[in-house]
């Protein structure tokens, strides 16, 4: 009798246990906060983070319970909101550049919160990570793109903030229309802003006002794409598929695909393995992909996709010298790539070609 007993209880310790780590009925859920720039609305960049949570909540179900705060500024206010979530939450993703050094703060003084920070560097203590993609093999591909389909030979691109992820975009899609169209240039309207529909609609208007009919974006609304519908240019969507904003105009979108990442780190935390790391993956992790290729001829179409393929198996890398800055200093020399850091992470410099003026 005794024996059938222990025996039981053995079996419901051994239940448990697996319950728990499998996010049955008897584990709590995990508790996961994101703190957005925009609107999740906007079909860019917290769009795209949004539809990462969303695979958390589908693949871990009553696993975890996710709390979402939109259009949070980069400011005192980021400071307050991380703080309000720290005090009842696992691990928070912070997920734009300006949140940095509200997150290193508020990190430090909840050390049992997990935190993520996305596009950023700074890991001071041990429960933050970095995390971020190579943007820049995307823009590699479309600035081929944009190359090959230009008839004015001006591509035009809208930036937000002159930070190293805008930075090497801008680089990285020039060389590369260059690599295909040695008469290509490239002009730059700075918006100062992630997200403001009217701001990003202006500045596409003044580039095509002068003389660009390929409209590149590094902001977060689908305003580009609907000017360059309406006045009959090119244009590529920026962090998800925005075909539907520009049937005509639109060539292909960079999409940011974050889901996968998100359930790691959560069921990381969920399972007690969550480690500081910092993760910058690109084409091959499948952390950068591209929305259907449109409105282009085929031979166009089979270069990019050939280019991703070698993206993929690391044939080739966008920033392969010789390469200058923009001043004629060298930078690369022939068959030479930078290293990651300090060259990548902190890019603070044009390439050679590049007319604009570097910004403030």
């Amino acid at each position: 009798m005794a024996n059938r007993k222990l025996t039981s209880i053995l079996k419901f310790s051994l239940l448990s246990s697996m319950l728990a780590f499998t996010g049955g009925a008897f584990a709590d859920p995990v508790k996961a906060a994101f703190v957005y720039i925009g609107p999740t609305g906007d079909h860019g960049w917290t769009y795209a983070h949004d539809q990462g949570a969303n695979m958390v909540q589908d693949q871990l179900g009553d696993g975890v319970v996710i709390t979402r705060i939109e259009s949070v500024a980069e400011n005192s206010d980021s400071e307050r909101v991380i703080t309000s979530l720290a005090r009842k939450n696992d691990i928070i993703f912070t997920t734009s550049f300006g949140y940095m050094n509200p997150t290193v703060k508020v990190a430090a003084r909840y050390p049992d919160v997990k935190f993520e920070h996305a596009t950023g560097y700074m890991r001071p203590t041990d429960n933050i990570s970095t995390y971020s993609a190579r943007f820049y093999e995307g823009r590699h591909v479309i600035g081929k793109i944009a190359g090959r389909m230009t008839n004015s030979n001006i591509i035009g691109y809208i930036a937000s903030f002159p930070i190293p992820e805008v930075i090497r975009g801008i680089n990285a899609a020039f060389l590369a229309a260059k690599s295909v169209n040695p008469d290509i240039q490239i002009k730059i309207v700075w918006v100062y802003t992630w997200f403001d529909p009217g701001k990003e609609a202006d500045a596409a208007r003044a580039l095509i006002a002068q003389g660009a009919d390929i409209i590149m974006q590094h902001t977060d609304s689908t305003a580009p794409m609907t000017v360059a519908e309406d006045e009959g240019v090119l244009a590529f969507g920026q962090a998800s598929d925005m075909t539907a904003w520009g049937p005509n105009a639109h060539l292909t979108s960079i999409i940011d695909e974050w889901g996968p990442y998100y359930v790691a780190r959560v069921k990381a935390v969920a399972d007690g393995t969550w480690t500081s790391t910092d993760t910058f993956d690109g084409v091959a992790e499948g952390m950068v992909e591209f929305a259907p290729f449109t409105n282009m001829p085929d031979e166009v179409m089979w270069e990019a996709q050939d280019t991703i393929l070698d993206l993929d198996a690391g044939a080739v890398h966008p920033f392969t010298g010789p390469i200058n800055k923009q001043d004629g200093s060298p930078w690369l020399a022939e068959g030479e790539t930078p290293p990651m850091f300090p060259d990548i992470i902190t890019m603070d410099f044009y390439v050679e070609g590049i007319d604009s003026k570097y910004p403030n």
